[in-house]
């Protein structure tokens, strides 16, 4: 049986904000405007357009009625249960002591994403990542036992939420060989590696995944920069969203004022001309493996 397959609360949300700005810049009113016919402070509606704070229902109709909507309206019923949907909990809320709230809020994202883009030049990415690899990695840069194991357990979940929904994404990696090839856990357990390799393999079986290798032949490349992914949404009014992360800090980007998710889009699909063909990723990659044995 497949995870649920709703959008979740944070691409809901954006949804929301989306909607409450369009109306109101197409009502041709401006954020004081609104705020005083209301008597909110210009802060509240700032807060509920930004997707910062939830709106009650109350607030909501009021809104929309100054919008025009009267309560009989489709659309008013549509909004008022997405502003509900808002209002439920992610699994990721859970951590939200323990993570960067960055990661948790790009989580919510991943969360709702019809396409997932990355690049991974130095280790094998989260979604593709076998426990025992994820623990041998984690090792290496969190020190305390207690968080590692919640930085893992995130990481598991995140597999399951995504790769298990009834109608999971399309996702789309590209790997550096050198993420192959580095022996990852190998001081410890020399069987790590070789099922972490053979797990890409398994996942590059599903219709949804395509699983793609810059060999070492290629050069240097604008992956070798660091990840990065790139989220698509299925609802056209929602931006593409950036995520950047390494070990110590994550840089989450939702719009594209600065043109850097459009750079970024650009830079993926010129990796993809760098990419081996099918069938010899699966050799490479099987090669990797027997040269582990």
């Amino acid at each position: 049986m497949g995870m649920p397959s709703g959008p979740g609360p944070v691409v809901q949300r954006a949804i929301l904000s989306s909607e409450l700005q369009r109306l109101r810049r197409e009502g041709g009113q401006t954020q004081d405007q609104v705020a005083a016919v209301l008597d909110w402070s210009v802060s509240k509606l700032i807060r509920i357009e930004g997707g910062t704070v939830g709106v009650t229902t109350t607030d909501l109709q009021a809104l929309l009625r100054l919008y025009g909507m009267d309560d009989g309206d489709p659309h008013v019923n549509r909004l008022t249960g997405i502003a509900r949907d808002t209002r439920q909990r992610g699994w990721w809320a859970l951590y939200r002591k323990d993570v960067n709230p960055d990661y948790l809020e790009y989580i919510g994202y991943e969360a709702g994403a019809t396409t997932i883009r990355n690049c991974a030049p130095l280790q094998i990415p989260g979604l593709l990542q076998t426990e025992d690899y994820a623990n041998a990695l984690t090792v290496e840069f969190v020190t305390e036992p207690g968080q590692r194991d919640v930085v893992v357990e995130v990481r598991m979940q995140r597999q399951e939420t995504i790769l298990e929904k009834s109608n999971p994404p399309e996702i789309y990696i590209i790997l550096d060989e050198g993420a192959l090839r580095r022996r990852v856990g190998g001081q410890r357990d020399p069987d790590i590696m070789p099922e972490q390799l053979r797990h890409i393999l398994d996942m590059a079986a599903r219709p949804n995944i395509t699983i793609e290798v810059i060999p070492f032949s290629q050069g240097a490349h604008f992956g070798v920069m660091g990840e990065f992914t790139l989220l698509e949404f299925k609802d056209s009014r929602l931006e593409d969203v950036l995520f950047l992360e390494n070990a110590r800090a994550s840089d989450l980007t939702i719009t594209d004022r600065d043109s850097r998710i459009t750079d970024y889009k650009v830079a993926f699909e010129n990796l993809r001309q760098l990419v081996l063909p099918p069938e010899e990723t699966d050799a490479l990659i099987e090669g990797i493996i027997r040269s582990m044995l």
